[in-house]
């Protein structure tokens, strides 16, 4: 196995960190930087005095081109010696004796903070780990500072009785308290000079209701606590800037909130960004269980059922928004933003994270926190082409190193490129490379970065021919009500059904008998109770308005079913959809699978309707479009209802079972009457008999 591969699977098995391909650090250097003030250079080798060869090298060109290294060379040269004899083993140990630390706890996270500091950045500059080592190795260091910091702020409390109820026994998972770790955090990926977003929350079953205020006064204090050992600057420096902001309307509610008042916002009042964020969303410190199971509750409004491609424009906004602060336009190298800059980091993990929003309810394995994973699976599960994920995850660790080189400077939590040409020789000196060649680099990857995401967010930007729509269609009277139908009532879905609004007329135009598919349609768009999601669906993907006008000019029964049931369009876009039939021990076995990602026995029943009206209505394009026979169509609907008898019945008698006990005797049969006992149905009412 490779080092890099060793090492990616390290940060998942930390016990497998020691001696990462059997190498020590200095034979593991494969880039060096360069001293942009040679004095500083030497002054940082004369304090390693130790240190010859490559490791001489590196130690001038960090500390002769980051002042904040530099100061962390000459402080820390002692215990960096023995550190490079085995950098692994020296992160183990470091974490291992801080959890040993008692009193002081303050002074040791911060005497750890510039250690992993400095250890992240030489093996980062020199090469030595992979972008995931040196974030995962922060994210490492920051998970175990806010645990510690959080058990020593509700300790305290504890000890102080001001926790009803809790005792010494319940530090340990912070008396019931636990802390999210949101994005880059949450997703290991922490950046260099990174602050911490955190949410806290506690959970409030664990009180009785007289003691909710008390409680709930103690994890605010706690939280406070916690931050201010974590963020403020004292002599020895500080151990993260700590940001608490993205906590439900920050504005009026406490830093510590309870569970249940959280999920109650997001039910009703959860944005668009706030989807996106728990993507991301760990657990990190306090009751770890208590967090996940709060995160299980807010599965349905992160993941939702149907494939929601409105996630696109709400993406885009976001980006516009960012833009508009951040400056857009021709890329410009200086004073550029690595992160919120057009072809930036965000773009990347904004492509990413909406691909997972728009079909991660449907597909459990698209929801993974990193980025770089995230990429990943979307092209594993066929969503986005290899060679475009391949591009876009070498170009986020690009990013990310000049990122990372960025913020090593001055250790300050910015994105920006340098605006003159002397912060800009000193990026390159402490990339190792020559200016020239750095910046070409640079801007190639913001514009295919650009180039390869912005079509994706902006439909109307893509080149199309415009629609030639008859006059006829384009001033019926049909068409005039259509601003009327619920469909169409809020801004949002008028402005893209204005968009779609050509396509779809001059798709009806050609249609056998224009004038009855018109009218066909008309009954569909007027029977359908919301749009947003439906059309945007259709923007994303235009080959579905074809099969749509297939449908309503041939079948307009079929086309009132699809008003009630616009959602199973999205059977349409996982690939298969036009496959052979697969059978009845196929579809058994695909729907059983699906049931079991569920434990709640009425989303089971929900997964399993939505999952037969889809095939349900698959069955029916099929036939419309010719690819089966009347009589063989029947025999797969025949197929569908005894699929989901024989998935179904052992999930209602597992909770028959539950609420009642086991039934008596040897069991049940389910046997099927009439046309399902034929074999044929045609979509007519299934009689069966137990």
């Amino acid at each position: 196995m490779s080092p890099r591969l060793q090492a990616l699977g390290a940060l998942r098995n930390p016990a497998s960190l020691r001696h990462i391909g059997g190498m020590s650090f200095a034979s593991r250097i494969t880039r060096l930087p360069r001293p942009f003030e040679p004095d500083l250079g030497e002054e940082a080798r004369a304090a390693a005095p130790w240190a010859s060869d490559d490791l001489a090298l590196l130690l001038a060109g960090a500390g002769g081109s980051s002042p904040y290294l530099n100061g962390l060379i000459r402080k820390e040269t002692g215990w960096l010696e023995g550190a490079l004899a085995d950098p692994e083993a020296a992160v183990e140990t470091l974490l291992a004796g801080l959890e040993e630390t008692g009193e002081g706890i303050e002074s040791a996270l911060r005497q750890g903070k510039r250690r992993v500091a400095l250890l992240t950045a030489l093996a980062d500059l020199a090469g030595v780990w992979p972008l995931e080592m040196v974030t995962g190795t922060l994210t490492r260091f920051a998970d175990l500072s806010v645990r510690l910091a959080l058990q020593a702020a509700i300790a305290r409390e504890i000890r102080r009785g001001k926790l009803p109820g809790a005792t010494e026994d319940d530090i340990a998972s912070a008396g019931g308290m636990v802390v999210l770790a949101m994005g880059k955090m949450g997703a290991f990926e922490l950046n260099y000079s990174s602050d911490i977003d955190l949410i806290c929350l506690f959970d409030q079953d664990r009180f009785e209701r007289d003691d909710f205020h008390e409680a709930r006064s103690a994890f605010v204090r706690a939280t406070r606590k916690m931050s201010a050992t974590l963020s403020d600057l004292t002599g020895e420096g500080y151990v993260f800037r700590t940001d608490l902001r993205l906590r439900p309307d920050p504005a009026v509610t406490p830093v510590c909130i309870a569970m249940e008042a959280a999920e109650r916002y997001y039910e009703s009042l959860g944005r668009a960004w706030e989807r996106a964020a728990y993507i991301k969303a760990r657990p990190c410190a306090g009751d770890i269980a208590a967090g996940e199971r709060f995160l299980d509750t807010l599965r349905p409004f992160v993941w939702r059922r149907h494939l929601d491609y409105a996630a696109i424009q709400d993406a885009h906004d976001m980006r516009l928004r960012y833009r508009d602060k951040k400056g857009h336009g021709p890329i410009t190298l200086p004073g550029h933003d690595m992160k919120l800059g057009r072809g930036g980091i965000r773009e990347i993990e904004f492509f990413t994270q909406t691909r997972q929003i728009i079909a991660g309810g449907r597909d459990p394995e698209l929801r993974v926190r990193g980025t770089v994973d995230g990429l990943r699976v979307l092209t594993d599960t066929g969503w986005v082409p290899g060679e475009v994920t391949g591009k876009l995850a070498d170009h986020y660790r690009a990013h990310r190193e000049i990122e990372h080189r960025v913020q090593m400077v001055n250790d300050a939590q910015t994105h920006l490129l340098p605006a003159n040409d002397g912060g800009f020789e000193r990026l390159a000196a402490l990339t190792g490379r020559e200016r020239a060649e750095l910046e070409g680099d640079i801007r190639a990857r913001l514009e295919e970065v650009h180039e390869l995401t912005e079509g994706f967010f902006a439909p109307d930007s893509r080149d199309s021919a415009p629609c030639e729509v008859p006059e006829a269609l384009e001033t019926s009277p049909l068409v005039a009500r259509w601003t009327s139908y619920p469909a169409l009532r809020s801004g949002r879905a008028t402005e893209i059904f204005k968009r779609l609004k050509p396509e779809i007329l001059s798709r009806l135009a050609r249609a056998a008998k224009p004038e009855e598919a018109l009218t066909a349609f008309d009954g569909f768009l007027a029977g359908l109770p919301a749009g947003v999601q439906l059309f945007s669906l259709f923007e994303a993907n235009p080959q579905l308005i074809d099969l749509l006008v297939d449908i309503v000019a041939t079948s307009p029964d079929l086309a009132r079913h699809l008003s009630r049931n616009s959602a199973v369009f999205d059977a349409v876009i996982g690939g298969d959809f036009f496959s052979p039939w697969p059978g009845p021990a196929a579809l058994t076995a695909e729907l059983t699978e699906i049931l079991s990602r569920e434990e709640d026995y009425e989303r089971r029943l929900d997964m399993a309707r939505r999952w037969a009206r889809e095939w349900h209505f698959r069955a029916g394009v099929h036939l419309l479009r010719g690819l089966t026979e009347t009589e063989e169509a029947g025999q797969h609907y025949a197929d569908l209802a005894e699929a989901a008898l024989a998935a179904v019945f052992p999930v209602v008698q597992e909770e028959f079972a539950r609420k009642h006990g086991a039934p008596p005797g040897r069991g049940a049969v389910v046997v099927g009457m009439g046309s399902l006992g034929r074999g044929g149905c045609m979509r007519s009412p299934i009689w069966t008999s137990l």
